[in-house]
């Protein structure tokens, strides 16, 4: 089955004659932005979608992640029709239509891994410059660590993030 990409307005008028909108994103993502109306149901679990024969229309933040999982959704949503919203939430807010932010949510993991690693990369050079040759290490382990993420899927900094107090605020 093939998966169509709708613009937000004709996301809209689907939505408005009773398709599902399914946010693929993370649930810590969802909770600091979302559409309303939107079921946040995240890629890993996109298996229990529910299949009622509605029309599904699912997004992400910028569609990327939609896009590179299109044949894997159009097989969640089973028999019904199912649709990719063109450049996600972020296409959607910039059309006009309604999100609804909640700022008081932590960051998103993935923004607090790159914060915390671009802080101990140039803590690590600093240290190394102005203090001792020996905290270079620290640069490099960042690294090494950022490169380990990148090709198994596993980051322990966004494991221990998500263990930190203001984490466990989002909304699930």
């Amino acid at each position: 089955m093939t998966i169509a990409i709708l613009s937000p307005a004709d996301a809209r008028a689907a939505i408005d004659a009773g398709a599902r909108l399914i946010d693929i994103r993370g649930p810590d993502e969802h909770a600091r932005l979302r559409i309303p109306g939107a079921v946040n149901l995240p890629l890993d679990q996109i298996g229990d979608l529910p299949r009622e024969g509605r029309p599904v229309v699912f997004h992400c933040k910028s569609g990327m992640r939609t896009s590179a999982n299109a044949e894997r959704l159009a097989a969640a949503a089973g028999e019904a029709p199912a649709y990719i919203l063109d450049g996600g939430i972020d296409a959607w807010h910039k059309a006009g239509e309604a999100t609804l932010a909640d700022r008081s949510q932590p960051l998103e993991i993935m923004r607090q891994v790159q914060i915390a690693a671009g802080a101990l990369v140039l803590t690590g050079l600093l240290l190394g410059l102005f203090v001792a040759p020996g905290f270079f290490g620290l640069s490099a382990f960042i690294g090494a660590g950022l490169m380990f993420a990148g090709a198994t899927g596993w980051c322990g900094m966004a494991n221990l993030l998500r263990l930190m107090p203001w984490n466990r605020r989002v909304a699930a």
